[in-house]
Formats: C-alpha cells, sequence, structure tokens
C-alpha cells in the first residue's frame, strides 16, 4: 500500500511525527500537499469531499479506502502495522496513552508563544507569552520530561519496554523541537535527564533514519511552527 500524508507542505509541526515513523519502517508513502496541486487535494479532503470521515484538521492519511486523522490515532493504526507498537492490546493501548501525553505536551509549547491563542500575531502577546514560556521551562518541562526520564528508566531505556516504539520517535522530536526553541533552558534540562537525550541518540542512529534525518525531505524548524525560537522567551 502507498500511503498518502497530508500536511502544510512548510512546517514540521504534527505531521512530522508521523513522518518518522513512515520512514522508520519503511513505508512507501507521499507527501501529498508539497507536490503539485497537494494544497488543492488536501483542501478538498478537509471540506469533506471524496470521504465519508473528514478529518479537522492536517495531519489525515489516506490508507486504502481509509482516511484517518489525528496524530496519535495516525500513529495507533501505522504502529501495529509496522512493528512500532506492542503486539497486546493492552501494551498498544499504553503506547497510545504516551502518545497522548506527548500531544498535551505538545500543545503547551505551542501555547509558550501564543497563549492568547492563534489568531493574533506573536508580536500582540509577547508580554503575556514571556510569562506563559518562563512557567513551562520552570515547572512544565520539568513535569513532562521527567515523567518520561523514569519510564526510560524503568523500561531499559525506551518508553515502553525493550523494543522502540512510535512514542520513542516522537519523543526524539520533542527533544529536537526543545532544542531549537528553548536551546539554553535546554542546556540545563538534559542535564538533569540523561536518559532522554540518551533516547534521542539512539533514535538519531538508526540506520532506517540517518538518510532522512540528512535530507532535504526533513523539513527544518521555522518561526511558523510548533516550535519556534524567540531569545525573550528563553530565559
Amino acid at each position: 500500500m502507498r500511503y498518502q500524508l497530508y500536511y502544510w507542505p512548510s512546517i514540521p509541526g504534527r505531521g512530522e511525527f508521523v513522518r518518522l515513523a513512515l520512514e522508520d519502517a519503511g513505508a512507501d508513502y507521499v507527501d501529498v500537499a508539497r507536490g503539485a496541486r497537494g494544497m488543492a487535494a488536501m483542501e478538498r479532503l478537509l471540506q469533506g469531499r471524496g470521504t465519508a470521515t473528514p478529518s479537522f484538521a492536517p495531519p489525515f492519511l489516506v490508507a486504502g479506502r481509509q482516511v484517518i486523522g489525528e496524530t496519535a490515532n495516525i500513529l495507533l493504526y501505522l504502529g501495529a502495522r509496522h512493528g512500532l507498537a506492542p503486539k497486546t492490546e493492552v501494551a498498544r493501548l499504553w503506547v497510545h496513552q504516551l502518545q497522548l501525553t506527548i500531544a498535551d505536551l505538545v500543545l503547551e509549547i505551542h501555547d509558550t508563544h501564543h497563549p492568547l491563542g492563534p489568531n493574533r500575531y506573536y508580536e500582540e502577546q509577547i508580554e503575556p507569552a514571556k510569562l506563559r514560556a518562563a512557567e513551562f521551562r520552570d515547572r512544565r518541562a520539568p513535569k513532562y520530561l521527567g515523567y518520561f526520564e523514569r519510564l526510560a528508566k524503568q523500561n531499559g531505556g525506551y518508553l515502553a519496554g525493550r523494543r522502540l516504539t512510535y512514542a520513542d520517535l516522537s519523543l526524539f522530536q520533542i527533544v529536537e523541537g526543545l532544542r531549537y526553541a528553548f536551546p539554553k533552558a535546554m542546556k540545563r534540562l538534559e542535564r538533569k535527564h540523561p536518559r532522554l537525550v540518551a533516547l534521542h541518540d539512539k533514535v538519531a542512529a538508526r540506520p532506517s533514519l540517518r538518510g532522512y534525518l540528512a535530507s532535504d525531505r526533513r523539513i527544518a524548524f521555522n518561526q511558523d511552527g510548533i516550535f519556534r525560537h524567540y531569545p525573550e522567551l528563553d530565559g
């Protein structure tokens, strides 16, 4: 099966969590919106034309006749089919739960620079963003990273056991993104979370991902995505 991934063509965003899973699995896929007339095709599906199960927003994945939306839901589907999730239902739901926690973290990261909402420019909410970012750096990020650090410690290096799952790939992207958005804060945080750094490095070294990570298919972080670097928010 050749998958069709639909996501905004110029930002890594939530779509990158899906790309990492597809790349690690060696799956055949096309990043539709990055091609000719791809945005128009994405808009048609978002409007419900050609599918009975339209998504609220990208990313979504077309797999045969199925259209699957929401990052965690897409990864639940892919994980079971490409060896990126455990075989038992209990363990699969546990990995799905971890991905949902990562989704909560992603939202908090986004809100550091847009605490008043996405429809206002960053420049209209700098002072509230400074307060939100300080709370994130000092309290929320250590809480999330500490949780994942404990899991990596008790499970031998990965989050859900001794084998890599899609949640580990997603946590790799979290570390990468936080290094871009909060380089000063992450230098401090990484000293307290060595197992997360080790997990990140193991993912980066995977033969299935090295080529992708070094290629121009990997969209660079920028000031339009979830992870944005504003020096005044780094503390």
